[in-house]
């Protein structure tokens, strides 16, 4: 009996250092799994950094010293777009934008985070940086939006300088536009750059992916040129013009803005991501919405959306030929790609 207790127990012995081995094993390819899955996939397209037409490049340049040093998202669209805010050649966009139709320089921004969080100022005036006004109301107010004096006013409060932003070539294109007063936004900037012209794709739009895989977005503009006085588009607009959400990814818009906000269209871009839609044919089916909806109006406007998701991949598509998109990574960051397109480019029909 005393053997058969001994061997018993040796078996016991032997089983329970068997499992002992095979948990450990089974724990540690489970904390390896779990490592793996919360790793960002460094090697998966980002950080990046993308905005909407070619004046982008200079701007996501500039959001690309923040993102390269491992920084934040949300700091890198801020300061990525305030370069052609900035820039005195750029009529719309921040301070040398073309004014409304009574020579008010009214501007539109806003801003959105990783976690949601979002501000926004419209029709403010007198103030250079709108977006960095917007990132204010978003981290030092209960609200999302201020607009018009009350915008100006919390900027001033806030320390921001109040200063003219008419500049005398804006007011000279103003001035050539009041002898016909006539309103017909021309599709694409780069080909109509006389005085009096208007543009309607007046924006800049920046997502960026940082290295921790979060993603924040940014969206500035001056606005239709020569639009009656206190109108605003979809820039500032949450889900019009701009929509982040950490889980899926991100999207912006550029055009005519009252088109975006019919459809809601960054938000809607999102949502097809969640669907399982890549970049790209998420923006073609927020534009084939649109074009659906008003097909007679879509034939002579321009309306174009810029999509990011979490693993870097980008795409766009836009009602007219000519849209395009500024890339910016460890590998490149003056790529320009040339979004596709509903209708084919004014010089190829």
């Amino acid at each position: 009996m005393g053997a058969n207790l001994y061997i018993s127990e040796m078996y016991n012995r032997r089983k329970f250092i068997q499992l002992s081995a095979a948990s450990a094993s089974l724990l540690a390819v489970s904390r390896s799994v779990i490592a793996k899955a919360v790793e960002p996939p460094q090697a998966a397209g980002f950080p990046v950094v993308i905005s909407t037409w070619d004046f982008g490049v200079a701007a996501n340049k500039e959001a690309w010293k923040t993102l390269e040093k491992g920084g934040r998202a949300l700091d890198a669209v801020e300061a990525g777009v305030r370069i052609p805010e900035a820039d005195m050649n750029n009529h719309t966009v921040g301070r040398a934008g073309y004014p409304d139709r009574d020579g008010h320089v009214t501007l539109d921004a806003c801003i959105m985070d990783e976690f949601g969080n979002c501000g926004s100022v419209a029709a403010i005036e007198y103030i250079a940086h709108p977006i960095s006004v917007a990132r204010l109301v978003m981290e030092r107010t209960p609200h999302i939006m201020l607009v018009g004096d009350g915008a100006t006013q919390f900027a001033v409060e806030q320390g921001f300088k109040k200063e003219k932003l008419l500049t005398p070539e804006s007011e000279a294109a103003w001035k050539e536009w009041l002898k016909t007063k006539k309103y017909q936004p021309v599709i694409n900037i780069e080909n109509h750059q006389k005085p009096g012209d208007q543009h309607n794709h007046d924006t800049i739009g920046m997502l960026a992916l940082d290295a921790k895989g979060n993603i924040s977005g940014a969206c500035t503009t001056s606005g239709m040129a020569f639009k009656i006085h206190g109108r605003v588009g979809d820039s500032p607009i949450i889900g019009a013009g701009l929509y982040v959400d950490n889980e899926v990814g991100g999207a912006t818009s550029t055009g005519v803005g009252e088109e975006v906000i019919r459809n809601v269209g960054s938000f809607l871009v999102v949502e097809l991501m969640r669907q399982g839609y890549s970049p790209r044919d998420a923006c073609k089916a927020a534009v084939d919405r649109i074009i659906k909806k008003k097909p007679q109006t879509a034939k002579d406007i321009q309306v174009g959306f810029l999509a990011i998701n979490k693993k870097g991949e980008h795409g766009a598509y836009a009602i007219q030929g000519g849209f395009e998109y500024a890339v910016c990574n460890a590998q490149q960051q003056d790529l320009i790609i040339k979004g596709e397109s509903h209708y084919p480019p004014e010089d190829s029909k």
